[in-house]
């Protein structure tokens, strides 16, 4: 298989500055990811941040959405434990995996019948979070991660 085509920069004066930050974009979109989905499991965990909280989430759960009460506490897990452990690139297979399936049930139970804007409820975000989820399952945790440093990725 050859090589793809590498694109030579329009300001060529500024390629040792992308040289020199290049490194560091996977980290900082991976820990970005996961930073985010932090309060989306705190609200549903611990009712900060306009949260319901684990009782009422899980009766939106089973009311709204036909889902088991419990699965709130799941959800809101993979969101907060998840997303700092996909922050720090600890394990980042696994809980990207587990980040993946928790917005495609998003997608699908929740967001697809508002449409595709994020503005009206619908399905734009948790698409693109999970599909930024799918590329550190497929790339893993990177250079920058605990799982490069203790030398293991599942």
């Amino acid at each position: 298989m050859s090589a793809l085509p590498t694109a030579s920069p329009l300001f060529p004066s500024l390629s040792p500055i992308y040289g020199a930050l290049s490194p560091l974009a996977e980290p900082l979109v991976r820990a970005t990811t996961g930073l985010l989905l932090v309060p989306h499991g705190a609200q549903k965990l611990f009712g900060w941040f306009g949260g319901y909280g684990i009782e009422a989430t899980g009766q939106f759960f089973a009311a709204k959405l036909g889902l088991p009460a419990e699965l709130a506490l799941l959800a809101g897990l993979i969101e907060f434990a998840g997303g700092l452990m996909l922050a720090l690139g600890l394990f980042t297979r696994p809980v990207a995996a587990l980040v993946v399936g928790t917005m495609a049930v998003a997608v699908f139970q929740v967001h697809l019948s508002k449409g595709f804007f994020w503005t009206s409820g619908g399905f734009e975000y948790p698409l693109m979070w999970g599909l930024v989820a799918l590329s550190f399952v497929v790339r893993g945790g990177g250079r920058l991660s605990i799982d490069a440093l203790i030398g293991r990725e599942i």
